[in-house]
């Protein structure tokens, strides 16, 4: 074996091995973080039961800290967020996709993706002084911060996770289908919708799946602009609590090693659980149009 093949052998190999450590390096962070989060999170059952921890009242002043108000919080802003984001995202992708124009699309999908780039203060702070007086006047409410308008902030925040993997799962669907469909005498839209968007479906599912991740974990924006009102809610017109605000908001405040302090580290394990989970369908949806 000469000198120069041996070289390049051996330069795979290493890459190989860095890749290899990368990945478990990355396998190991998200699993400490798990083990951290129970292991200063499971100390407060011996204050509160299971059955307690998942039920109504979120006191910490009064011992009791039932994070149902909190889950119920989370579901629904993130809910009210999904239910904007996910029609004008799949529209957005489509149009961007199959309908704009080639020079329009050069400006139009950079400016969409730069939007993630907008710090989440920034967007509550922008709804907190103009969309929550809108929604106040609106519906004539005592006050603007509800689920309602922490679910329309953290729609303007999942829109760009959407509409660029919906884009590009869009874009990946083979010209043959379009081509097959339209020589049958299809016309361009039933072509879109009846074709196109059916064959990227597990692109769309990955780009909502990972949009709703991005909803349910947001903190700034939440805190900002929901009220900050643990109790259990009954419409999108009243203030809401969510797990990322009350960990945001509490943290900081509690005494190390309380029944407080430990409740927290169990609410941010729930959390942590939900998006993991999240992230887990939406990586085994994409594998599965991969395959």
């Amino acid at each position: 074996m000469n000198a120069p093949v041996h070289k390049r052998r051996l330069a795979e190999w290493l890459v190989e091995r860095l890749l290899l450590l990368a990945a478990l390096v990355a396998v190991a962070a998200v699993l400490s973080i798990g083990l951290f989060l129970l292991y200063f999170g499971l100390p407060v059952f011996r204050y509160a039961s299971v059955g307690s921890f998942f039920g109504p009242g979120w006191y910490p002043l009064s011992g009791r800290f039932g994070i149902l108000p909190l889950l119920l919080g989370s579901l629904v802003v993130t809910g009210v967020a999904m239910a904007i984001a996910v029609p004008l995202g799949i529209a957005g992708a489509i149009y961007l996709a199959e309908v704009a124009p080639v020079r329009l699309r050069e400006v139009l999908k950079p400016l969409v993706e730069l939007l993630a780039a907008i710090p989440s203060v920034v967007i509550g702070f922008v709804g907190l002084v103009l969309l929550a007086p809108l929604v106040r006047a609106a519906f004539h409410l005592d006050t603007g911060l509800t689920a309602l308008t922490g679910g329309i902030a953290l729609a303007f925040m999942s829109l760009p996770t959407i509409v660029t993997i919906a884009e590009d799962a869009i874009v990946a669907v083979p010209a043959d289908y379009r081509e097959a469909s339209l020589a049958l005498g299809a016309t361009r839209l039933q072509t879109i919708l009846r074709s196109v968007v059916p064959a990227a479906r597990g692109g769309i599912v990955a780009a909502v799946m990972l949009g709703l991740g991005r909803a349910i974990g947001e903190t700034m924006a939440v805190l900002m602009v929901t009220g900050n009102a643990a109790v259990i809610p009954h419409g999108v017109l009243q203030p809401v609590r969510t797990m990322t605000a009350t960990l945001a908001g509490e943290m900081g405040e509690t005494v190390r090693g309380s029944p407080h302090y430990y409740a927290l580290f169990m609410v941010g394990m729930v959390l942590f659980a939900i998006t993991f989970l999240v992230n887990l369908v939406a990586d085994i949806t994409t594998r599965r149009r991969e395959q």
